[in-house]
């Protein structure tokens, strides 16, 4: 499991969470440094590449759990 402090922002809401083309970012200042510093490469594609990798591994996708306050993400092992 991976939590993460702080619930949906923005655009991003329990109900549209983890759609495609759903984003914002919470810290656009932080988010160019990341990018300038190579440490970013795209904004919005991490679920998706997520759950990609995991059904390429032959893993049941990322159960995700959104609060207002935070957010959970369960990561199973293949069956």
């Amino acid at each position: 499991e991976i939590q993460s402090p702080g619930g949906p922002y923005g655009k991003v809401t329990k109900d549209n969470f983890g759609q495609p083309g759903i984003t914002d970012l919470r810290n656009p200042s932080l988010a160019a440094a990341m990018r300038n510093l190579g440490l970013a490469q795209r904004f919005g594609v991490g679920i998706a590449i997520a759950r990609n990798a995991l059904a390429a591994n032959g893993n049941p996708p990322p159960a995700f759990t959104v609060t207002d306050t935070h957010v959970l993400v369960t990561v199973r092992r293949k069956r």
